[in-house]
């Protein structure tokens, strides 16, 4: 059992489930056309994501890391068509190619994205903003992740879910003395969970295409 195993299992289910979608394939195509790094979502988790925003009834949808805007399309879809979604990207070549992907998909109407740093972002959205988030997905660098989360609870509504993705690091989570501050930013995110009243959460451990990682989920008390 390991990574080949995984591997077939999610080529299984996204066979089977999550299906063969051309829009999403022509954007993953695009990102690696473009040199982007192949970190995007598997199909079956942007399924899920997709999922989880339609069970929380999402209307405005926030993503901390566009990438290509594989996710961001996945996100976009579980929207009403008077739906928003807002995704922060650092990187302006990244931004480039999301929003042609985006495009693409026929969703510029319902997608904004804002380049940029997030933590300069996210206070100008907590001025500006005309309503809380639903549903917030938190796939950007790991070293600030307390922080977005911290900042997603404070713009989102009661009942809303935020989901931060790569928190397990291949079990490096539990390692005390790791110097990466990938790793250090997800254990401070666990500790800082340990004792915030403000959500319910917990973290799901998963395996697949992606390799050994993980899910923390949380709900806005």
């Amino acid at each position: 059992m390991g990574q080949t195993l995984w591997t077939a299992v999610d080529a299984y289910i996204s066979e089977h489930i999550s299906g063969d979608d051309p829009v999403l394939g022509a954007a993953v195509a695009a990102s690696n056309a473009a040199g982007l790094p192949a970190l995007s979502v598997a199909p079956n988790q942007g399924k899920l994501l997709q999922l989880l925003a339609r069970c929380v009834g999402a209307r405005r949808i926030l993503e901390i890391g566009t990438l290509g805007g594989y996710s961001t399309i996945w996100l976009a879809r579980a929207l009403p068509a008077d739906g928003h979604l807002i995704s922060l990207e650092l990187d302006a070549r990244h931004a480039e190619v999301a929003r042609s992907n985006i495009e693409r998909a026929a969703l510029s109407e319902r997608v904004q994205i804002r380049l940029g740093a997030a933590l300069d972002t996210l206070p100008l959205l907590q001025k500006e903003l005309e309503a809380p988030f639903c549903f917030t997905f938190i796939d950007a660098d790991k070293a600030n992740i307390p922080e977005y989360f911290d900042w997603a609870v404070k713009l989102s509504r009661p009942g809303a879910m935020i989901v931060v993705d790569n928190v397990v690091r291949k079990g490096a989570l539990i390692d005390a003395h790791s110097g990466d501050e990938n790793v250090v930013g997800v254990r401070r995110l666990h500790e800082a969970l340990a004792n915030d009243q403000r959500v319910s959460a917990t973290t799901l451990q998963t395996v697949g295409v992606k390799g050994y990682d993980g899910l923390t989920l949380a709900i806005v008390n």
